[in-house]
């Protein structure tokens, strides 16, 4: 009777390292350890390991098609990245199949995995809220498939990326509301492990110490949706030191603030001023109109989609690519 196939996943299990290790190990890849590569070279013609047809077809087979990974296709910066990649696909004759990750990392791997037996040719993705572990796209990589990550990156793995300037755009943020008289400002960002939580924090906190206002940590929270301002902004508004300003990570963020401070009877922005980031539908929407950070999406999704193609198509001299999107402050009526 003959013994059933192992797969790389049975070899991971057996070796106590991740599918991604054991795939590399196997093509000699030098960022494996030698160790490692023998145990995995042994175990596998010990137990007559065999390629799996299907994966070495994907690694040869060629499509026309691309992966997009939306983490909401309800924010209008993720709407407008897509509206970037679709014209830009389409002219160049490319088809693209487009999934929303939810912000769920289980829903992300599902998604990749789909994209796999797809045979897509290339990949452009933002990490979900809750994605800390990158053997998925790993996976991607070691089948031959290119990804560039745009806004919410990896850098735990060597691939292309486009980012807006979330430094510059949070540091001009915070510098204006400074120098129209706020002293006070809360920053509300998103989970710290993502790199723009990082950027727009650094940027804030920078700022302050340019016109020399001492850092509270205190006055950094961790809320990211409209709810969650509604939710947690009136008792800081009822602190003996009242904030007199806001920069949110994003605009429904920012929309959540004004509510409350609408419900507080506060005057904005006579008494307290509001920033957002994104500049979509929402910040020009809420009385009075929202001062936010413009993010360009559409240029970010026409950026991510050039770099892919000239990938796929031979034409990138680089290892690999990195563009910065500037952005630019939009004043409204929730500064003074």
């Amino acid at each position: 009777m003959n013994k059933p196939h192992i797969t790389i996943k049975d070899i991971a299990k057996a070796l106590g390292v991740s599918p991604s290790t054991v795939s590399r190990a196997l093509k000699n890849n030098t960022d494996i350890s030698q160790e490692t590569r023998d145990a995995v070279h042994q175990y596998a013609q010990e137990h007559n390991y065999k390629p799996n047809a299907l994966a070495l077809n994907l690694r040869t087979s060629k499509s026309n098609t691309i992966g997009v990974i939306i983490p909401q296709l309800v924010h209008h910066f993720f709407s407008c990245v897509l509206s970037g990649i679709e014209e830009t696909a389409a002219k160049s004759g490319y088809n693209i199949l487009v999934a929303q990750s939810n912000e769920k990392y289980e829903q992300e791997v599902k998604i990749l995995h789909s994209f796999l037996a797809a045979r897509v040719c290339g990949v452009i993705t933002s990490l979900a809220k809750g994605t800390t572990q990158y053997d998925h796209y790993q996976e991607l990589l070691d089948n031959n498939i290119p990804i560039v990550f745009y806004d919410r990156i990896c850098t735990g793995i060597n691939t292309e990326r486009v980012v807006v300037d979330d430094y510059a755009g949070s540091f001009a943020a915070v510098e204006y509301m400074i120098q129209t008289g706020c002293k006070r400002i809360f920053f509300y960002s998103s989970p710290p492990h993502m790199e723009i939580s990082k950027n727009r924090r650094n940027g804030y906190l920078d700022a302050l110490r340019k016109y020399k206002i001492p850092v509270d940590e205190s006055m950094i929270r961790y809320c990211d949706t409209c709810e969650q301002a509604i939710a947690i902004t009136p008792d800081i508004l009822e602190e003996e030191y009242r904030p007199d300003g806001f920069f949110a990570i994003n605009d429904e963020t920012a929309s959540g603030i004004l509510y409350a401070c609408k419900l507080a009877n506060l005057k904005v922005p006579e008494e307290i001023s509001i920033c957002g980031f994104t500049d979509g539908a929402i910040a020009q929407s809420t009385d009075p109109k929202l001062t936010t950070v413009e993010q360009h999406g559409e240029e970010v999704g026409q950026s991510a989609i050039h770099i892919l193609i000239d990938k796929l198509e031979g034409k990138s001299e680089q290892k690999s690519s990195n563009k910065i999107v500037r952005t630019n402050l939009v004043v409204r009526g929730t500064t003074k």
